[in-house]
Order: structure tokens, then sequence, then C-alpha cells
């Protein structure tokens, strides 16, 4: 397949700039494949597609306060890091700006020397290896040197940076958020589990890679990012649980799906793990363990749409991104969702 295969034209005013409150509020497309069916709904209302025994499994990545602003030792020039992964304890792949000011060896100080930074190396991608230099715990003194690193397609600041973490956000990592979790509030999650709807955590940290433009205009030579994810013992054997009983397991968004199967074995079981994937899901993907998934409105032509329409077919996932289209739902990070059942 190629890569305009998945292009749809969308006004640049359905782009979301702002979260809506409360969460749930948002707007939700439900397709129904078995009846091939759409319902118009809002997200407080997936009660109604969720029965006793489903398990939503979540992705409980917590955003880094990622991008730093720093000036050169010495000469005071300013310079912009995008932390993307953690290589060790504190040597970070980060994305730069100026690019001409990072050599290595080149030296930076942030919030008045709460935090040094030292470039290290340079990759094959043009990204600076960086080491951070600090006292105490790099997580707090970056919580108040950082900035939420938003999509580049939202404008805005937030005036409530935890409103680009999921209520259930436990461990921090990602430099986006798992969009598709936005929608819950606590009491909707509390509504669930009161119904019998089963809930597994699961961990990948999202990396910009998720932004970035698919390059090759044939899918079969496009190379996915890698991203860290682990799946705990408690959560594969909910899962597994799950499988052998014939209940859905459903997918809170594509990071959740990334990880499911790039750990299910051809019977969709899994095992506790934990690594690396660069799993790209797109056409004609069969899919080993999720049965139905909850996503937001994706980019064109972006990894995220593709692996939709591994779910749905890319014919009616484009067919359905124009109703959206034509009723003016959300789009992108701060936008509606979608429910594929």
């Amino acid at each position: 397949m190629n890569k305009k295969d998945f292009y749809y034209d969308l006004p640049e005013s359905l782009i979301a700039q702002t979260p809506v409150y409360p969460r749930d509020s948002s707007r939700l497309m439900v397709y129904d494949r078995g009846a091939d069916s759409v319902s118009h709904e809002h997200f407080y209302d997936i009660t109604k597609y969720l029965k006793k025994g489903d398990l939503l499994v979540v992705n409980r990545t917590r955003v880094l306060p990622a991008r730093i602003y720093a000036k050169k030792t010495g000469s005071g020039g300013a310079m912009e890091f995008l932390l993307l992964k953690r290589l060790e304890k504190d040597l970070w792949e980060c994305l730069v700006k100026p690019g001409k000011r990072a050599k290595i060896g080149a030296e930076f100080e942030v919030g008045e020397g709460l935090l040094r930074a030292r470039v290290e190396g340079i990759t094959e991608e043009g990204n600076r290896l960086v080491r951070f230099i600090y006292e105490g715990v790099f997580e707090a003194v970056l919580e108040k040197v950082g900035e939420m690193p938003l999509p580049p397609y939202i404008k805005r600041k937030l005036s409530d940076s935890e409103r680009y973490q999921t209520v259930y956000s436990k461990e921090a990592g990602s430099a986006a958020a798992p969009t598709a979790g936005l929608h819950f509030t606590p009491e909707l999650l509390a509504r669930l589990r009161e119904m019998g709807v089963e809930i597994a955590e699961v961990l990948l940290h999202v990396g910009l890679g998720t932004f970035r433009p698919v390059k090759e205009e044939n899918l079969e030579n496009h190379v996915m990012h890698s991203e860290h994810y682990c799946v705990p013992l408690e959560a594969a054997e909910k899962i597994n649980a799950a499988k052998r009983e014939g209940r859905r397991v459903i997918a809170v968004g594509t990071t959740s799906v990334r990880t499911l199967e790039s750990v299910a074995d051809e019977k969709g079981f899994l095992r506790a793990a934990e690594g690396d994937t660069q799993i790209f899901i797109y056409p004609p993907y069969r899919f080993r363990c999720v049965d139905a998934l909850i996503t937001n409105f994706h980019l064109p032509e972006s990894t995220l749409i593709m692996l939709v329409s591994a779910l749905m077919t890319r014919e009616k996932t484009l067919e359905l991104y124009e109703t959206a289209v034509a009723e003016h739902y959300r789009f992108f990070s701060f936008g509606d969702a979608m429910m594929i059942i």
C-alpha cells in the first residue's frame, strides 16, 4: 500500500486547540463492524457500548515536561531541548533547536543552574545525545524547569498541564500523551467498574515519532520509530483470562494496541514482558489480541490512521473520517473520540 492511500482533506478549523471540560463531554463516534452502523454520541455514553466482562486496556504512561529552554555556557545563546528517549540514567536522546549550537562537547545551563546539559553525541537522524547534570531527582528538577511538549499543531498554551495527562497516568517517560485516554474521568471509570468492566494497565512511553510524517511512499519501506513498553504480570493474567473466556479485549488508544500486539502470540495470549517495539500496523494486518478500539481522529497519512484502517479497512476508515468532517467533529490530540467495536 502507498502513503497517499491514507490521505483525507481536513479543514484547519477542525483541529482542536483546547480540551473540553469535563473530559467525558467530548463527542464519540461509534462504528459497529458487525452491523456496519454508525452512532453519534458523547463520550460519557460509552457505557451503552460496554458490558460486564469487557476488559479495557489502558496505557499508564505519564508525559514528561520534556521541552527545556537553555542558554549556552559562555555565549548565552538560546537553545531548546526536547527529550525523546532515556538511554541511560542521565543520558537522553533529544531534538535540539538550533542544531548549529549543539556540537559535541557544547554545554548549556537551565533554570539558573538547576540543570546543566552537555552534548555527547549525534545520531544518524541528527538528534543529540545529551548528558544532564543536576542535584537530587531528575524528574523533580524537570518539573521545575521543563514545559509540556504539546504537538506542533496545537498553537495555544495550556492553563492546566494536567489536562494533557490521563487521570490514570502513573509512570513518567512520554514525550506525548496517549490521547484516547484523555476522555476518561475518575467518575466514568468508577461507573464502568460498577458495571463489571475490568481494567488492565500496560505501559508504552510515547515518542515524538508518533507525529513524524511517513516519508516513504511505499509503506513496506517505512521504518517505525522505537518505543519502550512493559506488560506487567497482572495485566497479562487479566488479558489471558479474558481471551480464554471469550470476553472482549478493548484497547484504549493506538499505544495500547501496539503494546498488546507486540507481545501477543498467534492465539492472542500474552506473557509478562518489557522491551522496545517498532511494530508497524497497517492493512492487511491480522489482529491477534485486540477485539475493539477506542481512539481519536488522526492525521492524514500518519501511522495512526493506518493502524485504525487495519482494524476496519482503509475504505471504511476514510468514509467515516469524511463523515466526521461533515459532522464537525474535533480532530487530533484534544479532539473527539471514535470507538470501533
